[in-house]
C-alpha cells in the first residue's frame, strides 16, 4: 500500500487480490464448519434426548464417554467447528457493526478462537480419556 501526504492510501492490484482471497476462504470455512456444526448439534441434541428419557446421570454419561473413542473425537470435531466457525462470525459482526477491522481485530479474534479450541479440547479428553 502507498500512502502519500495528504493522499487518500493506494492499495495495488495484489492487495486487492490477497484480501478478496482471504475474504473468499473465510466464507468457504464459515460454510463448512455450519454444516459440521448442524450435524454436531443434532447429534448432540438427540443424545441429550436419549440420556434424558433413559435416566442416564451424568456419571453414567460420563462412564460411557470414557468406554468409547467415537465420543470424545465426535465432541473433538463438535470444539473443532466451534472455534473455527465463531471468530469468522464474529469478525464481520464486529466488521459491520463496530467498523472495525484490521490486523488487530484478526488476531483478537485469533486469540478467542485458540482459547475456544484449548479450552474444548481440554474439556473433551479430560472427560474423553
Amino acid at each position: 500500500m502507498d500512502v502519500r501526504a495528504g493522499a487518500a492510501p493506494v492499495v495495488d492490484a495484489g492487495e486487492r487480490i490477497e484480501g478478496a482471497r482471504f475474504a473468499a476462504w473465510l466464507f468457504v470455512l464459515q460454510r463448512a464448519s455450519a454444516a459440521v456444526l448442524a450435524l454436531c448439534v443434532l447429534v448432540h441434541l438427540a443424545t441429550i434426548l436419549y440420556a434424558v428419557r433413559h435416566g442416564l446421570s451424568a456419571q453414567a454419561i460420563v462412564a460411557r464417554v470414557h468406554a468409547s473413542a467415537v465420543w470424545p473425537a465426535f465432541y473433538a470435531l463438535f470444539v473443532v467447528a466451534v472455534a473455527v466457525h465463531a471468530p469468522i462470525g464474529l469478525r464481520a459482526v464486529v466488521g459491520e457493526w463496530l467498523r472495525m477491522r484490521g490486523p488487530l481485530v484478526d488476531a483478537l479474534l485469533a486469540l478467542a478462537a485458540a482459547g475456544l479450541l484449548v479450552g474444548g479440547l481440554y474439556t473433551v479428553f479430560s472427560l474423553g480419556l
